[in-house]
């Protein structure tokens, strides 16, 4: 900066202007003359340049404390250091930078020139802030903290932006866009305030509109197609296909099972999908991401027939069997009744989990209906089809109770092989009406093979069978017309029941009762009394002894009968003979007195 020397000026302008000069002295005034021109244009430079304008400078000096800048017209002034350093404090300056500067004030004592880079900035700031906002432009920011209803932006002035502004969607978390430098639309602005209200949605706005245009007018169904997943739910993932939004469900997921869509996407994926289809008056899109590959049950068939062992994981437990996963999207089920040969498992969570792998064969395939039916208990030989030949029928075979029902008992053959003795085949003779009242659990018995289902794995066994039948020797021991002696076991409408022998009863009709006509004999008679009375009938195959009183009765009276006509016949003969040998013995007395 050139500063005028008053001293000198002075004593020229002092010389009386009409003496004669002499050379040095036309040599001062040339000088100074000189120094009234550069005084003139300096003072003209600060006529151009108003106190508050912003003007562009060049830097000629820095040192500790300032740094000098040339606003032109040999014209400096000087800015403060610290408006140079950045956040780390590292200077940002070089001699010959050009910098923008505010022109703050002259100091005209010392000729000092304030200059300010921070404010000349901030005023730039304003004036291209109103440049957007007119020109519906956009400007560039970086959001710096998080405040009340939204976050600060730094836009070289403080900005805020609005939470709903934020985003097409409600942003959960703001503070993970804090320190991230993003574009912005002016919303609105006050200088005088010093407020700027920003919107990102505005642009992301625009922007899906743009998208949304060219997505609509290139989709159609089959069209293999990206996105991002945008958001997830129970039952699919809707995709952002570019301003338009698809529904992938979670049944277009896979061809093998999903339990939840989080397992497979996570919000923000790229995906490729297939459009399945595309409804374009309600602009709704239906996505496909298994339909990329090939249905694996076309090719079951071939790769799993019948009797093939195969290997997979345990994906689902039902009551009726466990549901196997062979391959990705094929599964089989192995049904209860196909895990063991001989242990009645009443649900597969007993000896199965989510998550094993188990071996099995597959029993039977259907593609079309994409089923495969899967055994386990078939990688073992099945023991029923040798127990026939082991344990052929009329075979005696000794075990202990394993469990004891309403129907029969249970007893232990081979691991995992019960033989059933029904209720029916405990006793001949004996009414059992639980096989509680004869047997207990663990009690060793002795049983005799009836009958062997290898088909529904049934083995049948038989107690009273270890006996011959009594009812085979009933005709000969109580044939037809005997006569019987026995206590009531029970009275009904229909006759009476009397125990012949333990176990065995016979039936007295109510019409065998007595001769006279009995409707019941409910009353007449009770549980206890002895009766005698004739078999009338035998059926040894229906188990059935027809027995009557009446019939006894009706014996008894014949018998009486016949034994009076017989007392009757020897009185009248007795009496003939006595008058007879009377007779005889009169005419012998007469003959004797003749011949006297």
């Amino acid at each position: 900066m050139v500063e005028k020397d008053e001293t000198t000026q002075d004593t020229i302008h002092q010389a009386a202007p009409d003496e004669p000069t002499s050379p040095e002295e036309a040599g001062l005034e040339n000088e100074m003359e000189d120094m009234d021109s550069l005084h003139d244009l300096y003072e003209q430079s600060f006529r151009n340049i108003q106190e508050g304008e912003v003007i562009r400078g060049k830097i000629v000096q820095i040192s500790d404390d300032f740094v000098m800048v040339d606003i032109g017209y040999k014209s400096e002034g000087q800015i403060s250091l610290h408006e140079f350093k950045d956040e780390k404090g590292i200077i940002q300056a070089a001699i010959g930078d050009e910098v923008d500067v505010l022109l703050e004030y002259h100091d005209d004592e010392d000729g000092t020139i304030h200059l300010s880079k921070e404010k000349a900035a901030k005023i730039k700031v304003w004036d291209e802030i109103s440049r957007i906002y007119n020109n519906d432009g956009t400007i560039e920011g970086k959001v710096v903290a998080k405040v009340k209803g939204g976050l600060a932006v730094d836009i070289g002035v403080q900005a805020f932006l609005p939470g709903s502004q934020v985003d097409l969607r409600p942003v959960r978390n703001l503070e993970s866009l804090i320190g991230q430098t993003l574009p912005f639309k002016v919303l609105k602005y006050n200088k005088k305030r010093r407020n700027v209200v920003l919107s990102r949605r505005a642009l992301l706005e625009r922007e899906r509109e743009q998208m949304k245009s060219h997505t609509l007018a290139t989709l159609e169904d089959g069209k293999v197609v990206q996105g991002t997943v945008k958001n997830i739910t129970d039952y699919g993932v809707f995709v952002d296909l570019g301003g338009i939004d698809g529904l992938l469900h979670i049944t277009d997921m896979s061809w093998g099972r999903v339990g939840h869509p989080s397992e497979m996407f996570q919000v923000g994926d790229r995906i490729k999908v297939m459009v399945l289809s595309f409804d374009r008056d309600h602009e709704r899109v239906s996505l496909g991401l298994k339909q990329l590959v090939a249905d694996p049950w076309t090719q079951a068939e071939g790769k799993y027939p019948v009797g093939t062992r195969v290997e997979g994981r345990v994906v689902s437990l039902t009551d009726y069997g466990a549901f196997v996963e062979i391959e990705q999207g094929i599964e089989g089920l192995i049904h209860v009744s196909e895990m063991s040969w001989t242990k009645k498992i009443r649900h597969p969570s007993k000896i199965l989990s989510v998550g094993d792998v188990v071996e099995a064969v597959v029993l039977s395939i259907n593609p079309e209906n994409k089923r495969i039916s899967l055994g386990m208990k078939q990688l073992e030989p099945n023991p029923w089809d040798v127990i026939a030949e082991k344990y052929p029928v009329g075979t005696t075979i000794a075990g202990k109770i394993k469990n004891i029902t309403d129907f029969g008992i249970f007893i232990g053959i081979d691991e995992g092989i019960d033989g059933l003795v029904h209720i029916s085949d405990i006793s001949w003779t004996k009414r059992v009406k639980h096989p509680s009242e004869v047997f207990k659990k663990n009690q060793e018995v002795q049983a005799i093979v009836l009958n062997i289902d290898k088909g529904n794995e049934r083995f049948s066994l038989g107690i009273k069978q270890l006996e011959s039948d009594p009812w085979e020797s009933i005709p000969e021991r109580y044939p037809v017309g005997s006569i019987i002696v026995g206590p009531i076991t029970n009275v009904t409408d229909f006759g009476l029941f009397v125990e012949i022998e333990e176990g065995i009863e016979g039936l007295v009709h109510v019409s065998e009762i007595s001769k006279e006509k009995i409707k019941s004999p409910i009353g007449q008679y009770k549980a206890g009394d002895r009766i005698t009375a004739k078999v009338i009938n035998i059926s040894p195959k229906d188990r059935k002894i027809g027995l009557s009183v009446k019939k006894v009765e009706e014996q008894e009276e014949r018998t009486n009968i016949d034994e009076y006509v017989n007392s009757a016949k020897a009185a009248t003969s007795n009496l003939g003979e006595l008058l007879k040998e009377e007779m005889e013995a009169r005419a012998n007395s007469a003959s004797l007195v003749d011949k006297d």
